[in-house]
């Protein structure tokens, strides 16, 4: 059963470089990464709410969120820059380079996280088969920028 979320994740993590793709022929029509990130999250905003309908949410829910803490905002403005920063960087380092330090920036950050237990994650310590994770990652990146 837990393969599904195994598969999910990785579908989720092969959606990017489309997305990537699609907002940066979006880029060449527009003229500005801002605008472009905007475009972006107006469909997504506009696909989120015709599901929420489909689903039958409970629009009295939005005012739970007065409960939330002031950083939870913050998801949202990470999201857009991200959207923002990979409009501009993806033509001027290519699909491969690209995505390879998104990831290897998750992947660094999730260890740290990990093993601080930092916004409330669960501790899970750093190990020798993580940080050998980590630099043979940082391998690969060298070895795409260089091939």
């Amino acid at each position: 059963m837990q393969y599904i979320f195994f598969i999910l994740a990785f579908l989720c993590g092969a959606i990017y470089p489309i997305q990537g793709s699609f907002n940066g022929r979006r880029l060449t029509h527009v003229g500005s990464p801002i605008i472009t990130a905007i475009i972006s999250f107006l469909a997504g905003l506009l696909g989120l709410i015709v599901l929420a309908f489909a689903y039958g949410v409970k629009w009295q829910q939005l005012l739970l969120v007065k409960n939330a803490p002031w950083y939870a905002w913050t998801g949202g403005l990470l999201g857009a820059f991200y959207v923002a920063t990979v409009v501009i960087v993806l033509p001027r380092l290519g699909m491969v380079l690209t995505f390879s330090l998104i990831v290897a920036g998750q992947l660094v950050l999730s260890i740290i996280m990990d093993h601080f237990g930092l916004l409330g994650n669960t501790i899970r310590e750093l190990s020798l088969g993580r940080m050998a994770g980590i630099i043979l990652l940082v391998i690969g990146i060298v070895l795409i920028r260089k091939y």
